[in-house]
């Protein structure tokens, strides 16, 4: 089963948040997909935890190393059909681009954000729930 994985849940694995044994059993074997914008998503939590001292800069260069071992398949989302995801539900371009790439490959979206999560379904977006 092919499953959108988006910046919550690679956090969470990587920063070993209790929810990571069960978002690593919930997608392991499966084909994870995620828009490009996933990789400065990345960078970007990275860098918000380093403005709350809640991270190194060398804690976040091993979890980067790990990332780079999470076997992804990164895809292109169609930019005109995510902005008008964003604006139907008043939220951002980049929590868009995981709706539009489930969308886009009729799969499964894994996400610790609620109200992403509500978003999906009212799509009709098939969720992981853990």
């Amino acid at each position: 089963m092919s499953i959108v994985v988006d910046t919550s849940v690679i956090i969470a694995v990587l920063t070993n948040e209790k929810s990571k044994g069960n978002l690593i059993k919930a997608t392991v074997g499966e084909d994870l997909i995620a828009p490009l914008s996933l990789h400065w998503e990345i960078g970007n939590a990275f860098s918000a935890m380093f403005k709350r001292k809640r991270i190194t800069l060398s804690q976040a260069k091993k979890a980067i190393e790990y990332y780079s071992l999470i076997p992804l398949r990164f895809q292109e989302v169609d930019l005109k059909n995510a902005l008008e995801i964003a604006k139907k539900y008043s939220i951002y371009a980049y929590d868009a681009y995981f709706l539009e790439c489930s969308r886009k490959n009729n799969c499964a979206l894994i996400t610790l954000d609620k109200r992403l999560n509500t978003i999906a379904k009212k799509m009709k977006i098939k969720v992981i729930e853990v």
